[in-house]
């Protein structure tokens, strides 16, 4: 996200600022306010959510309007704030807490009230399933609950500063951003300089950024419930509600033989997760029609970098459960939807990690009618993970108002060191994850978008012209299952 605000900000200053004095006059950075008005739509499926350990529903859908308003503050100086809200909601997420549901002989009902879901055979807790019989609490990682995880509102605001050198030669910028959500806030600043030189042809830019966040911590519910009850199955959430073994048999909670999560389960210590980030670019333009540049990123995180949402299960430990027993047979299949397995722990993670990204582009202008831009990155960082990203685009101008962008991107990754799938790490082990996006996987994205362009900003409301508007679309589906489509649409005015 912080680099499209870099990329909005300094594009048009860049711009400007290769075009040189004439006599007196000095070109601005930025002729009037610009005001861009954003949205978007993403919706995604899959089988493999990490807060239910790696399996289970990863249906969501979030929509994110957001604006972004570059001044100028005189003929040097340009202030962009960019604003922005993203409302989701999350199956997987929900089901921090899965336990909202109970089943009865005349339906579902939460537990703590009414869930709207009807009764019947139809409702996919009757007896489709040969368990129309079971009443008690119930879960499952295939569906979602309707606890208060299932949706939430990301907001954001960055606001960022540039100032270029009267000769355009040398532009600084600074910029400092704060984001809230459900458990996680963020405070960010970070600054740069870009520097040109061979009469504009070459350009090397250096940034840092610092994001100093922090954890407002939410758990899974069996964890957080057995601490509240310090450790007694009889108590609090679990009072009344049977433990069953993988054999759908109750047991004893007061006996060894039971669910224990591993070492008693322990809150995270440590709620910070700082960031800081180097990036060092260089440009060059080859000719009148090409131009290239390449990149390399530092990047080091501290703190708590694992998600503690996030179930982990261990294949040297016994599995317990919650919900019909009937159900626990074929547990990992979307048929089963009302029982659900007690975490072991959360996802545990190194306190440190270095990211080092490098990257290339090239871009060349065949003709009045088609441009190419390519990209290539390869990251690697000392958690094990390795991968390649590439990509083309093709802006395509079929009139003076109208370009088309068709383009296409690969990526492929290895698993990081401490992954492994649903039951199957080790309590052995001191850092384990079930999160697929850690996970090996190749994934393919297909794009296009339509830009309409209007430099005379003949279409005009009170006083702002309407200079360009963008639609776009993306289509995205991993090796892992996960299918994701992607819809943006995004105006841009300029003050008269």
């Amino acid at each position: 996200m912080y680099k499209i605000i870099w990329v909005l900000l300094l594009s048009p200053l860049m711009g400007l600022a290769q075009q040189e004095n004439t006599g007196s006059y000095k070109k601005r950075v930025l002729e009037s306010t610009e005001v861009d008005i954003l949205s978007s739509y993403y919706e995604q499926t899959g089988n493999n959510a990490s807060v239910t350990g790696g399996i289970g529903t990863e249906k969501l859908t979030d929509v994110a309007p957001s604006i972004v308003v570059s001044i100028p503050l005189n003929d040097d100086d340009a202030l962009t704030v960019d604003a922005g809200i993203s409302t989701y909601t999350s199956a997987s997420s929900s089901n921090l807490n899965p336990f909202d549901l109970t089943k009865s002989g005349s339906g579902v009902s939460g537990a703590s009230g009414t869930s709207g879901v009807g009764g019947g055979d139809d409702d996919g807790f009757g007896d489709d399933n040969n368990n129309g019989g079971y009443s008690g609490v119930i879960g499952s990682p295939w569906l979602a609950s309707s606890g208060a995880s299932r949706q939430d509102t990301w907001g954001g605001i960055t606001v960022a500063y540039a100032h270029s050198s009267d000769d355009r030669n040398q532009i600084w910028n600074a910029n400092a951003s704060f984001a809230t959500e459900y458990d996680y806030t963020s405070f960010g600043f970070g600054g740069g300089i870009t520097k040109l030189f061979n009469e504009k042809n070459t350009e090397v830019s250096v940034k840092g950024s610092v994001f100093l966040d922090t954890w407002l911590p939410r758990y899974p519910t069996e964890l957080d419930s057995y601490l509240e009850a310090g450790n007694n199955l009889n108590s609090g959430f679990f009072n009344g509600v049977d433990i069953l073994d993988s054999n759908g048999n109750v047991t004893d909670k007061n006996g060894p033989n039971t669910w224990r999560p591993i070492d008693g389960f322990s809150l995270i210590s440590d709620k910070k997760r700082n960031s800081f980030a180097l990036l060092v670019s260089f440009s060059q333009i080859l000719g009148k029609n090409t131009q290239m540049s390449v990149f390399a990123d530092v990047v080091n995180q501290q703190g708590w970098l694992s998600n503690p949402m996030q179930r982990v299960y261990f294949a040297d430990v016994p599995n317990y459960f919650i919900g019909n027993p009937a159900s626990i047979s074929y547990y990992t299949s979307s048929q089963n939807t009302d029982a659900f397995m007690l975490a072991d722990d959360i996802e545990r993670l190194p306190d440190n990690r270095m990211k080092f990204p490098v990257g290339f582009r090239l871009n060349h202008y065949f003709n009045e009618v088609l441009t190419v831009r390519t990209y290539y990155r390869y990251y690697f960082d000392d958690w094990g993970l390795q991968s390649h990203t590439a990509s083309v685009e093709l802006p395509i101008k079929i009139t003076q108002n109208f370009t088309l962008y068709p383009s296409y991107r690969y990526y492929t990754q290895n698993q990081i060191d401490y992954f492994a799938p649903f039951d199957t790490n080790l309590s052995t082990e001191q850092y384990y994850t079930s999160d697929f996006d850690l996970s090996a996987y190749d994934a393919h994205q297909v794009g296009f978008g339509i830009s309409y362009t209007d430099i005379f900003t003949k279409f005009r409301t009170w006083h702002f012209g309407l200079k360009s508007i963008d639609l776009k679309y993306n289509n995205y589906q991993r090796s892992t299952g996960l299918k994701a489509n992607y819809f943006g649409l995004g105006f841009k005015f300029v003050m008269d």
